[in-house]
């Protein structure tokens, strides 16, 4: 993971429930990941990290901009406003978690492979960016 602590990181959980592992499952619920097509937003931390790269092959991350994240607290949060975002996450941010986004308009490249691969899971840096704008 190449992402710098303190950095606001959207996981968008990708694959699904059949045949998961339950510690991985139990990660998810943690990261308030219930279900497939669900995003949170999180401070990266050294705790937020290591259950990351847990469940790395489930969900697809990255840094997130601004411009997505007010484009998608407006169509979602409405109430919330991305300046809100910069000191931490508000509690009524936290209540809202997960926030259920579509699925993508014309749909995922791969959900068995990693970003590296061409796929859609695990770490996509700024590419996460263009994965939740086609989910809005």
């Amino acid at each position: 993971m190449k992402a710098e602590n303190g950095k606001l990181i959207a996981i968008v959980r990708i694959r699904g429930k059949v045949n998961l592992n339950y510690n991985i499952e139990e990660t998810m619920q943690r990261l308030s990941l219930k279900a497939v097509n669900n995003c949170t937003l999180v401070r990266l931390t050294d705790s937020y990290k290591g259950m990351i790269v847990k469940c790395q092959n489930h969900v697809a991350y990255g840094e997130i901009d601004e411009q997505t994240l007010a484009k998608l607290l407006s169509k979602k949060l409405p109430k919330a406003s991305a300046k809100e975002l910069a000191n931490g996450v508000p509690e009524l941010l936290k209540a809202e978690m997960p926030l259920r986004l579509h699925p993508p308009r014309r749909g995922y490249r791969a959900i068995k492979q990693s970003f590296r691969q061409g796929g859609q899971l695990g770490y996509m840096g700024k590419e996460i960016n263009g994965l939740i704008n086609r989910m809005i």
